[in-house]
């Protein structure tokens, strides 16, 4: 009987959707463990070789927890709301919903294919209303809520209100803007309803703030950093701009503290880890205040080096500093103005990144030293950025490379006050300089003392304190996009009102054009309906506004990270339609186990989704402050490009091995077109693409050989391997051993489509193994030693790999096994149906065909997994080489508990050692238990 995987893996997929086999029980009895991956956006190129590498390893392991009695949740969904959508929409016409939809069934009918464990009762899309409205409910806690530094927690916004009604905000500390003023009880009452509001907005954790964005005029939105490569939109590749917006933001800064102190208590990679500390960035130094000399104005900088305040010789504005305009000097209005325009153009990673560029301007002001009150020169410069710290440096050249580097450049003093160190070396590095400053209090003191007394000499003054800084920013929460989840706010005489939770969710209207107007709004702007009524809780006509009844909604959308930070809760219950979920299934379920996914979303939606978990957890909605306890980073699975050689200026191309006698110039082309001998067809490539068509070629051999390449799988490079053509011609079983067969989950390998070949032998020698020709061969004989301890090693072996994460390796033991059983001959159920068990994992289809073959009515999800029994791996019998004055003749297996004696008379009696010894009577015979005989003679 053949191995006919297509029909047998058609079969069990539609049993276990039938069946809802994989469907997980909110409160059950048994054990819980919560296996996810990281969600799929649904591009409309579907999921090459490379996407389903960690899908695969989470099932296994989703799986292995059912087999050991676990209440296993392994969910999926789709991350639908997004750039690529609307951008194919603004193309086409077409509405991005439509798209969407039809990329989620291309995935979804994929993912189905590769046999996955998925409960899909609980499947989200961030783009679906139903999912959405929640999205819109937690932004409307965080505008209810505020940050208490007292007890390090978020509280409600009610709560502060009644402080400031009571007490006043002197004796609040919050997490607040810098330039809350402060107010007496009687003051707060007296404020108008819009002060009040106006005061309040300071202190919400999301609110709205003029800030410095990435502007991208082509795509009319705002971009992360992460969306910017180089200057230019990933998408698309179009400049982008720094530019001032009125937006929500999130002030995640709130939390930079216990987002660090978090991490100690996570199992994730320690990569990622350092990646969120960096990108937190703490630093412990002083705030400095420098009075500019002329103005009422004054600049405060941050340093982590106050001792070093006797080096600064000139101080560094970010070109975008509010202050840049009210002191620059009419002669110098001109160059800092042309300078600004030109800085806009790059972007803050690029400002970054770039330490060789040294440009900047003088203002023409100057600031006054607080010890010395000598001028210290004012410039501005693009390597000091306007939302790190407080956008201004002061500027020690003998201390930072960069500031050494701006003043060499621009001719600027350099102090030196470190004694015996080289002024071009970084001298920060060495933390014992001495300081030899130009004052009493700091002159000879060591680095550590020297902080010290500088921090307490400047709050003397009254121009400095000692400070934490961190490097993180309020995170930028408004997207200038269509396809995004709608704000729930409208507007009352220009400040924001929010929707109640009953009339959510507020879709997205109907718009003619997905671009924004020809005005610069956002594209909601050409919605003709997006009013709120509020005596009707509707949206209705802009027509009717008339700021009494009717007001306007907000034009902007949610970013691509709103849904992608607490969806893994929603998970838990996702048909709730009066709660986000309920207290039963979040307390059930309570965090995630194990998340598997990409590590380059380290410090997007990873630090965004422990942000919202946080302030969840402070409201009393999820249980635990963070989402996930243990997170493994899966490699990247490379393609194997396809090279062909063009002589330049012709449109000639030659094989591999004569491109060095040619000036040749380097094309990928389809990899589906080349075969496992690198041989492309002249004939294929001509039909590939027209400017193919009229090429000549030289081959060698009659063959024209490709050059091959290992680099990342994309489209870009041709490179792209679909999954289901591999599923249709060796079996999703083969895919899925093969991709955990490659290597270790958490390191890059190439894929080799020839390499399948070898899993896909060793699924048709287990499935011989089952059968004796074309007959059912599994019997209830009895099984041998040799097959016990074949089956006990490999449950062994396979049970440690899972748990380690080790699933390549368990690959190569299942070969092992079969191997071995295949040479005993074994056909025992008793070994063949654990057997299966532990297969089941890796290759479902094939272990459920079998299972039921075996004449189990239940599906092979729901066996137990195997137990190990030490005793079948313990040796009971020794083989002995039996040497005849010390050269090897045979051997004998004997027990392991026979004593010398018993040895000796058994060699002895052999008829092997009686044709050696041919009649002699041997000197001697050494025995060693458990090693050797040695018959001497």
């Amino acid at each position: 009987m053949s191995y006919d995987f297509n029909t047998i893996e058609a079969r069990w997929q539609a049993y276990w959707a039938e069946n809802g086999t994989f469907k997980a029980e909110n409160n059950s009895s048994k054990p819980k463990y919560y296996v996810l991956d990281m969600f799929p956006y649904p591009s409309g190129a579907g999921l090459h070789v490379g996407h389903p590498l960690g899908y695969i390893a989470s099932d296994i392991y989703a799986r292995y927890k059912r087999h050991k009695g676990f209440n296993v949740l392994h969910p999926q969904g789709y991350d639908s709301f997004g750039l690529p959508a609307e951008q194919y929409a603004i193309q086409t016409g077409q509405h991005p919903a439509i798209t969407t939809r039809e990329n989620i069934a291309r995935y979804r009918q994929q993912l189905d294919k590769i046999g996955f464990s998925f409960d899909w009762s609980r499947e989200v899309k961030t783009s679906d209303p139903t999912f959405y409205k929640w999205t819109q409910w937690i932004f409307i806690q965080l505008f209810n809520s505020w940050y208490d530094n007292n007890d390090d927690k978020a509280r409600s916004i009610s709560e502060l209100e009644k402080l400031f009604s009571e007490e006043g905000n002197i004796n609040v500390n919050a997490v607040c803007d810098e330039d809350v003023i402060a107010f007496t009880p009687d003051e707060w009452n007296s404020f108008s309803s819009k002060e009040k509001q106006e005061i309040l907005l300071k202190y919400r954790l999301t609110y709205l703030a003029e800030t410095e964005v990435n502007w991208c005029p082509q795509l009319g939105t705002v971009l992360a950093n992460d969306e910017i490569v180089n200057g230019v939109s990933e998408r698309g590749g179009y400049p982008v701009i720094r530019k001032k917006m009125t937006q929500w933001s999130m002030r995640i800064s709130a939390y930079a503290q216990r987002l660090l102190d978090g991490l100690n208590t996570i199992d994730w990679p320690q990569p990622l880890k350092d990646s969120q500390t960096n990108w937190i960035g703490r630093s412990e130094g002083a705030s400095v205040t420098f009075k500019v000399k002329n103005h009422d104005e004054v600049i405060d900088v941050f340093t982590t080096r106050p001792d070093t305040i006797f080096g600064v010789s000139f101080m560094t504005l970010a070109p975008e500093h509010e202050l840049v305009a009210k002191v620059t000097t009419s002669e110098q209005k001109e160059a800092i103005k042309t300078y600004i325009e030109a800085t806009a153009k790059r972007s803050e990673r690029e400002r970054m990144a770039d330490v060789k560029t040294i440009s900047g301007v003088f203002t023409g002001a100057y600031a006054e030293h607080p010890f010395t009150k000598e001028p210290v020169p004012i410039w501005i410069g693009d390597y000091v950025l306007a939302g790190y710290g407080t956008g201004a440096v002061m500027a020690v050249p003998c201390g930072d490379q960069r500031d050494y580097d701006f003043a060499k450049h621009f001719g600027i003093e350099i102090p030196n006050i470190f004694e015996g160190v080289d002024i071009t070396e970084e001298a920060f590095a060495d933390k014992d300089n001495t300081i030899i400053a130009n004052s009493d209090f700091l002159n000879g003191l060591k680095y550590k003392k020297a902080v010290k007394t500088a921090i307490y000499e400047l709050e003397k003054l009254g121009q400095g304190e000692g400070k934490i800084n961190y490097r993180l920013r309020d995170a930028v929460f408004s997207r200038q996009r269509y396809w995004g989840e709608p704000f729930p706010v409208y507007y009352v005489d220009g400040m924001p009102q929010m929707i109640e939770l009953k009339h959510l969710p507020i879709e997205l209207p109907e718009v003619e054009k997905y671009l924004p107007t020809e005005t610069g709004e956002p594209p909601l702007g050409r919605a003709d309906v997006w009013a709120w009524n509020t005596e009707s809780n509707t949206v209705v006509s802009n027509d009717l506004i008339d700021h009494t009844s009717v007001f306007p909604l907000e034009l902007n959308t949610m970013p691509g990270w709103a849904g992608s930070s607490y969806y893994f809760n929603r998970y838990m219950d996702p048909n709730n339609e009066e709660e986000v979920f309920s207290q039963d299934a979040i307390e059930y379920w309570k965090e995630v186990d194990l998340y598997i996914g990409g590590s380059e979303h380290a410090t997007g939606h990873l630090l965004y989704a422990r942000f919202w978990q946080k302030f969840l957890f402070d409201r009393g909605i999820v249980p635990v402050d963070e989402f996930a306890k243990k997170l493994i980073n899966q490699g990247m699975i490379l393609g194997t490009s396809a090279i062909i050689y063009r002589v330049s200026g012709t449109n000639k191309y030659v094989s591999k091995g004569l491109k060095d006698q040619y000036n040749v110039e380097e094309l990928r082309v389809d990899v589906n077109m080349i075969n496992a001998s690198d041989e492309l067809l002249p004939e294929d490539l001509k039909n590939w693409q027209p400017q193919f068509k009229d090429a000549e070629f030289e081959l060698e051999d009659g063959k024209y050989i490709v050059g091959r390449e290992v680099e990342k799988m994309s489209k870009r490079w041709f490179n792209v391997v679909n999954p289901d053509g591999i599923c249709d011609q060796y079996g999703a079983d083969s895919l899925r051993l093969y991709e955990m067969f490659l290597g270790p989950l958490e390191q890059a390998k190439p894929w080799n489509t020839a390499g399948i070949t070898g899993v896909h032998g060793f699924l048709k020698r287990l499935w011989k193994l089952y059968h004796n020709g074309d007959v059912f061969g599994v019997t209830d004989s009895e099984p041998t030693k040799d097959s016990l301890k074949t089956l006990h090693k490999t449950i062994k072996k396979v049970e440690e790999d899972i748990e380690n994460f080790s699933f390549n390796t368990s690959v190569s033991t299942f070969m092992i096994a079969v191997n071995e059983l295949t040479a005993q001959k074994c056909n025992a159920k008793a070994i063949l149906e654990p057997l299966l068990v532990l297969v089941s994992p890796y290759a479902p289809h094939i272990a459920e065909e079998l299972w039921s073959k075996l004449g189990n009515t239940s599906s092979i999800a729901t066996a137990s997994f195997p137990i190990f029994e030490e005793k079948h791996l313990v040796e009971s019998t020794k083989k002995y080489p039996i040497s005849f004055n010390g050269k090897m003749r045979f051997t004998m297996e004997l027990p392991l508990d026979m004593s010398k004696d018993d040895i000796e008379a058994a060699v002895m009696a052999h008829e092997k050692t009686q044709q050696q010894l041919d009649g002699r009577t041997p000197k001697k015979v050494i025995v060693v238990p458990g090693k050797i005989v040695n018959v001497v003679g």
